[in-house]
């Protein structure tokens, strides 16, 4: 007999080792679809689990399948293909006392199992044990006739004998028992742990020379096909944009391709429909087109003195808006849509910018999502992110990154002070800015190719001095932008490859790393006049109240605010000294007044600090 010509790897292991094992633990993707041809030219059908063993499994002379289920407690004899006049011997020689209307309990099942299995078994069998993960609730908590099951099930796999195989293949072989499991652990460790008799065998989500075979298949459904089809740009983009998902859902998403009356011009909108619900691409809409352009007039009069910053930012949007970011890697088109990494002092607009990029992609009331990472510097805290694993307090929750992402798929997501988190935490980064999913603890993936991500981080901008160590100092250059850029970029280097080891993380972001400015003088200017300006505003829509601010009085406020001290928090530190030196003080002359109502107008006379910090001003 002659193997299929292509059947799963897994299952090409489980055929090559029955002569040595008599038990065997299928986990993973189990309730997946698998291609199999049964000669080299056939088309390859796409089977469900049993029927994909059966077709590996009848060409070493197996003549049937010996199928239980757990949850409704029914077993049955399984031979696809065999006539039923047949199947019906088997059954007779195998189960003689079980009719398959029978409901067997785990103890009515063990006599069966023994029976089939034994070397002197009437037929060449194998026990598949589906849902095995339901028979027990907890492998660690189970019920007196779970363990007694279990415990036979061990001792059978060390005393059962193997039998003579097919003459295409005379060695022994064991009618071997196959359990089904989603989880590794899902079995008692007592039976699979150390039991050289019971091996284990991952079942994977298919690579992409599966999911394109797939595509291929859909695709003709969908009215493309010729001799060159697999090289086509809708099948490799197909094959992209499903990987991490199943066979049966990358089928599934030609289904609703066809539901929608599409030819294969309509699988992107359709892979859209299956991950994110919506079927129409805000990306590539002329809206967001027009957003851009106008926010490219807009920002730098909001995130002031980063001209580099802002334009690069711009160009990294654009090229996520036409579908370009990491256009030179294979896995592109399940990336994120764009990936930020600002980095710089601060207070100098990093924050700013990731909520401004929010508003210009996706309207006014936008605001990113937003993640404080100092939040995150112990290990345990990523189940906040991912959700805690089944078992665990909160598992219901779900993650708080995940849940939000599933929620809206169109999203800024931010993450401020990277730096902060634990190293184990920024691993589940790994995985997002690769392949743009992650699994969260309910087994549940989230799709990140349509956020845009941003990091934030003050890596670099301060180091020990060399004549003091225990002293820091500026790194970069308040002069030379350049060189400011070139000094916190080997101080990030050196951070992830020295301190984290964690280089490939790095790699991950590429040369989407954007050095921000410090403040200069004449920057600090504009800032300070722009929160003035807020704050008077402020009193008028709130209280009504014309405030006016001389020359003089705003010339020794600026002064106060942007002392080198204040400069070195950035805009942050403006915003406090102002709040201290104006907003104080004005809160305080106003308060007692009973003129200070709707239609009032005030000058400010006069400020003065009296020395010890606190400052008044005099209102006219």
């Amino acid at each position: 007999m002659n193997a299929p010509a292509a059947v799963p790897h897994f299952v090409r292991e489980l055929c090559a080792t029955l002569p040595v094992h008599s038990q065997f633990v299928l986990y993973g993707n189990i309730r997946d679809s698998f291609l199999v041809r049964r000669t080299p030219d056939s088309v390859p059908l796409l089977l469900p689990m049993i029927p994909t063993l059966w077709e590996a499994l009848r060409v070493h002379g197996y003549e049937c399948l010996v199928v239980y289920d757990p949850v409704d407690r029914l077993l049955g004899v399984q031979a696809f293909g065999v006539d039923p006049e047949t199947v019906s011997k088997i059954e007779n020689d195998l189960l003689p006392d079980v009719k398959p209307s029978d409901r067997l309990s785990l103890a009515d099942l063990e006599p069966v199992l023994r029976n089939v299995t034994r070397p002197q078994a009437p037929r060449r069998a194998a026990v598949v044990i589906d849902y095995a993960s339901r028979i027990a609730a907890s492998p660690d908590r189970m019920r007196q006739e779970e363990r007694a099951f279990f415990r036979f099930a061990e001792k059978l796999s060390q005393v059962t004998g193997a039998r003579p195989g097919p003459p295409s293949r005379p060695e022994l072989l064991f009618n071997p028992i196959i359990w089904l499991v989603e989880g590794e652990r899902d079995l008692p460790a007592a039976l699979v742990v150390g039991n050289d008799r019971i091996r284990p065998i991952s079942v994977p989500l298919p690579g992409l020379e599966q999911r394109t075979e797939v595509a291929v298949l859909e695709a003709a459904r969908l009215g493309l096909s010729g001799p060159d089809v697999e090289e086509s740009p809708e099948i490799r983009y197909f094959a992209d944009q499903t990987d991490g998902m199943t066979l049966r859902a990358v089928r599934e998403v030609a289904v609703l391709a066809r539901d929608g009356g599409h030819d294969h011009s309509g699988l992107p909108d359709a892979i859209r429909v299956y991950k994110f619900g919506i079927e129409s691409n805000p990306w590539r809409s002329d809206h967001v087109r027009r957003l851009i352009i106008a926010g490219e007039q807009g920002i730098p009069e909001k995130v002031l003195g980063q001209p580099e910053a802002v334009t690069k930012t711009m160009d990294i949007l654009k090229r996520a808006a036409l579908g370009l970011s990491g256009a030179q890697a294979a896995s592109a088109a399940t990336r994120p849509r764009g990936i930020l990494f600002f980095a710089g002092p601060t207070g100098v607009g990093k924050t700013e910018l990731a909520k401004a990029i929010s508003k210009v992609l996706f309207g006014a009331a936008s605001e990113p999502l937003r993640f404080d990472m100092s939040e995150f510097a112990a290990e345990h805290s990523a189940d906040r992110l991912i959700g805690a694993p089944p078992g665990y307090v909160g598992y219901e929750a779900g993650g708080e990154l995940t849940g939000a992402v599933r929620r809206d798929p169109f999203r800024v997501v931010l993450f401020d002070e990277i730096e902060k988190a634990d190293p184990r935490i920024l691993d589940k980064f790994l995985q997002i800015l690769e392949d743009g999913r992650l699994t969260d603890g309910q087994g549940r993936t989230t799709y990140f190719s349509e956020c845009v991500l941003v990091f934030t981080s003050n890596l670099g901008v301060l180091v020990p001095d060399p004549d003091n160590p225990g002293r820091l100092i500026e790194n970069g250059d308040r002069e030379d932008y350049r060189v400011h850029e070139r000094k916190l970029r080997e101080a990030i280097e050196e951070h992830f490859e020295k301190v984290l080891k964690r280089p490939e993380l790095l790699n991950r972001f590429g040369d989407n790393i954007i050095v921000f400015r410090y403040i200069s003088e004449e920057v600090a200017g504009q800032i300070f006049d722009l929160m003035l300006t807020t704050i008077v505003s402020r009193v008028r829509e709130v209280l009504g109240v014309e405030i006016l601010v001389p020359d003089d009085v705003r010339a020794l406020l600026l002064k106060w605010c942007t002392r080198p001290e204040r400069l070195l928090k950035g805009g942050r530190g403006i915003g406090t000294a102002l709040e201290s030196c104006f907003v104080n003080p004005l809160a305080r002359a106003l308060f007692p007044r009973g003129d200070a109502g709707p239609g009032a107008r005030f000058t400010v006379t006069d400020v003065r600090d009296d020395g010890s910090g606190t400052v008044s001003l005099e209102l006219r």
